[in-house]
């Protein structure tokens, strides 16, 4: 462009802008501020892609809910990632149809063919929703945060370097919020349970979804302190860390994000000692075949004992084992039995995606409900990544849900079994175990529809597909092959 040119329209711009601005603050409308920030990131997406992810996914455990910032405002959503993942998913889907350069590799890997049937399900139940416009907002969203942080990641993870990026943003905005979680619970006690249910405020929803979080990626910080290639003075970064992270762990007070290191444990000596897959499926299906057999056995002696919530430690511990040892327990139980009901009710479409919480209060018992219980059913989920899906999108919408969890282990599997270079067979290894954590903690919770545990769940089945794909034939383990992610 002609510098005349330029000056002539730059200048006046800039001028009109600062003007405007100054006038609307004297209004007490800040607003407009925002325009440079939103400005540049679209230069960002634009050129560069891969940075804004990494941007988003900093933001991710720091975001904000809209309902925390402006009461009521009849929508919910995360500030700033939610607006920006809306933004990516439609620039992606513009250069994969108008540039037709998206690598065919991920878009028909299994898992993510098994991702289409997932949403597929998800859009036709949402048109037979009892609530379609709350069906279609929970569908967009969970389209978003698929586009973001699986699509696109997986395209930016062609270069390997990007993978630990991507992991790093994460864990540096999480420790932040741990620091903000720690100093206000240490001001009321670090031992009071009842507290930490609060101080994670306004970042996470609750403890638990925190706990989730940190469980999500305390195996990957394990593994990087357990790189056998790493020099220890590089390993001693990544051990600060894993200290930080199980601190916060044990004072989230999350039983379920115990449980889940637990269960990523067994699987992580299945793997160690070579036990073979089909052994572990034998197993896994002979337990849940047990489960189902005796199940109205198991909740019968479940229900034996509903004490109220202790703030000891160590009762607190014990109460793993029984699973109505308080009230949150027992109103688990209700919201497990309500789903099931609902699905009674509608079992191949179901309620629709995201009406669990308008709909379940007229299934509860009344036998069943706890203090905790509402007339409207307004608080809260079906806690479970399960029996949610099974009642607002029927036995298909499960199946999804399994097919997904099946992929993945098995995605992570090949990868840990065909990586000539061990960092990638180790990567691999953790990842698999993070997601291990999460479905483990999918039977008693359920944060799919939030921000901070998309991008960890959809982020590192983008990690596994993208090692499966680019980084198992002799890849270097620096630089993947001469794909780029800002060719998307």
């Amino acid at each position: 462009m002609n510098p005349v040119i330029r000056n002539i329209l730059v200048y006046p711009a800039v001028l009109l802008f600062l003007a405007v601005n100054l006038w609307l603050m004297t209004r007490d409308v800040y607003v407009l501020n925002l325009l440079p920030v939103v400005l540049l990131l679209a230069v960002i997406a634009f050129f560069s892609i891969d940075r804004l992810l990494l941007i988003i996914v900093f933001f991710t455990p720091l975001s904000i809910p809209l309902r925390h910032l402006a009461g009521d405002a009849g929508a919910d959503l995360y500030l700033p990632t939610e607006p920006l993942l809306a933004g990516v998913m439609i620039l992606f889907i513009w250069k994969v149809i108008r540039e037709k350069n998206a690598d065919l590799r991920i878009l028909l890997h299994p898992l993510a063919v098994v991702i289409y049937f997932y949403l597929f399900w998800m859009v036709v139940t949402s048109l037979t929703s009892t609530l379609p416009l709350v069906s279609f907002k929970h569908t967009l969203a969970r389209m978003w945060f698929i586009a973001g942080y699986f699509f696109v990641a997986a395209h930016v993870f062609t270069d390997f370097r990007n993978i630990k990026k991507y992991l790093w943003a994460y864990i540096l905005s999480l420790t932040l919020v741990i620091f903000y979680t720690l100093f206000h619970q240490y001001q009321y006690g670090l031992f009071n349970q009842q507290v930490s249910h609060s101080t994670v405020h306004p970042f996470y929803n609750d403890h638990t979804a925190y706990g989730a979080a940190l469980a999500f990626l305390i195996p990957v910080l394990a593994g990087f302190v357990s790189g056998r290639k790493e020099k220890k003075t590089h390993r001693m970064f990544p051990l600060i860390f894993l200290i930080i992270f199980l601190a916060a762990l044990v004072f989230s007070y999350t039983r379920a994000a115990w449980v889940s290191l637990v269960a990523a444990g067994v699987v992580f000596l299945l793997i160690r000692f070579r036990i073979s897959f089909t052994s572990v499926v034998f197993f896994l299906l002979a337990g849940v075949a047990f489960l189902f057999m005796y199940r109205t056995e198991i909740m019968m002696e479940l229900e034996a004992n509903k004490e109220t919530s202790s703030t000891d430690f160590a009762t607190h511990v014990r109460s793993i084992t029984n699973i109505t040892s308080d009230a949150s327990n027992a109103e688990r139980i209700n919201r497990w039995k309500s789903a099931l009901r609902m699905f009674r009710e509608k079992p191949v479409y179901g309620w629709g995606p995201g009406t669990y919480q308008f709909k379940y209060a007229g299934f509860q018992m009344k036998k069943e409900r706890t203090y905790i219980s509402t007339n409207f059913g307004d608080l809260g989920n079906a806690h479970s990544e399960y029996l949610g899906p099974l009642s607002e999108s029927g036995l298909p919408g499960l199946l999804a849900v399994l097919a997904l969890v099946g992929a993945s282990v098995f995605t992570g599997l090949r990868v840990i079994h065909r990586a000539r270079e061990k960092p990638v067979s180790a990567l691999a290894l953790t990842l698999l175990l993070g997601l291990i954590t999460y479905f483990t903690h999918g039977f008693l919770n359920n944060f799919l529809h939030t921000d901070k545990a998309s991008a960890l769940f959809w982020g590192f089945m983008a990690m596994l597909v993208a090692l499966d794909i680019y980084h198992t034939r002799g890849v270097s383990t620096e630089v993947a092959p001469e794909e780029s992610s800002k060719d998307l």
